[in-house]
């Protein structure tokens, strides 16, 4: 499937989809970057059904015990709690999840929506380009550090756990030919995070690359806020592209929402699928195409690797799961 400028403002300018509703009663729903936009629009439709934890789980001690206190305030639901994680730095998310493990006997709904988007290199703690680590590297060690926990439910409670992974539309403008040239070296993953080759990139074609799942649209949020820091321009064109076009962060949310709850008792159509408007879309043709595959191979090899080295407890998930 390719994304035309007529397929991007037909869908920006349709209509969102009431947000979907379930009984969440005795449920765990864990929401990872939860304090503001998306996240927190979705953690406040989570709590108005009623699950028995809401999980919020914010990088800034400070933003997100605001974030607390307000969906309190807002939606009167009273047993959500607040958990650090800061995906640019490995040992946070693996104590995050050591305390989740620890902490809850259950995990129900879990969505991931941390993201970041800068238009220059920036360098983690543990070496790596940084919007690469908290897209691409640290979700999927986060995920799969939960992973045991989601089967474990399935088991005692007969349910189907939904893990749900927040992506973009803009996986469809990436690049093919760098995508290929990536492809080519001889590690995929190190290419990616270089500086030589990101300074090479555009931060949107960086971006574009890293969200190669369910889509929200294009929304009002703050997710561009690195990328229009220090230039009017492009603070004043995205102000006005936003009032014109883009969807209200709670409207964008209602898709998290629809990751996590809809299409219940048919959750075969949905498993490893892109959804868009609340409904299974067809990827772009490089993710169906047989360059995308063995992009996807090369690269999940390479990431369980790196990830068996940053997180001594990843082997054993391999093995409890059934993914070794």
């Amino acid at each position: 499937m390719k994304w035309t400028a007529r397929e991007f403002f037909k869908h920006q300018l349709g209509r969102r989809a009431p947000v979907e509703k379930a009984d969440l009663a005795g449920q765990t729903v864990v929401i990872i970057g939860a304090n503001t936009g998306l996240g927190y629009e979705a953690a406040k439709h989570f709590a108005t059904m009623n699950p028995s934890k809401l999980v919020l789980g914010c990088r800034s001690r400070e933003r997100g015990e605001d974030a607390l206190s307000r969906l309190t305030a807002e939606t009167g639901y009273t047993s959500a709690v607040l958990s650090l994680v800061d995906l640019a730095d490995f040992s946070s998310v693996s104590a995050f999840a050591d305390r989740f493990e620890a902490e809850h006997e259950r995990l129900d709904i879990a969505i991931y929506n941390a993201a970041l988007w800068n238009p220059k290199h920036v360098a983690t703690k543990d070496g790596w380009e940084s919007s690469l680590q908290v897209n691409n590297l640290a979700t999927p060690l986060l995920a799969l550090r939960l992973l045991p926990l989601m089967q474990r439910t399935a088991k005692t409670s007969n349910s189907t756990p939904r893990l749900v992974v927040v992506s973009s539309e803009v996986h469809y403008q990436a690049n093919v030919v760098e995508l290929n040239d990536i492809l080519a070296a001889p590690h995929l993953l190190n290419k990616m995070s270089d500086k030589e080759y990101c300074d090479h990139l555009s931060g949107r074609e960086r971006y574009y690359q890293s969200k190669l799942a369910v889509t929200p649209g294009f929304c009002v949020s703050e997710l561009r806020r690195n990328l229009v820091a220090g230039s009017w321009i492009m603070s004043f064109l995205e102000r006005i592209v936003s009032r014109l076009i883009g969807f209200t962060s709670e409207e964008g949310s209602r898709m998290l929402v629809f990751g996590g709850i809809g299409m219940r008792g048919d959750e075969k159509s949905v498993r490893g699928q892109f959804l868009l408007s609340s409904t299974v879309v067809e990827p772009s043709d490089f993710v169906l195409s047989d360059l995308g595959k063995r992009f996807e191979e090369k690269y999940w090899d390479e990431l369980i690797e790196l990830l068996s080295k940053a997180d001594e407890k990843i082997p054993d998930v391999l093995k409890e799961t059934g993914i070794a």
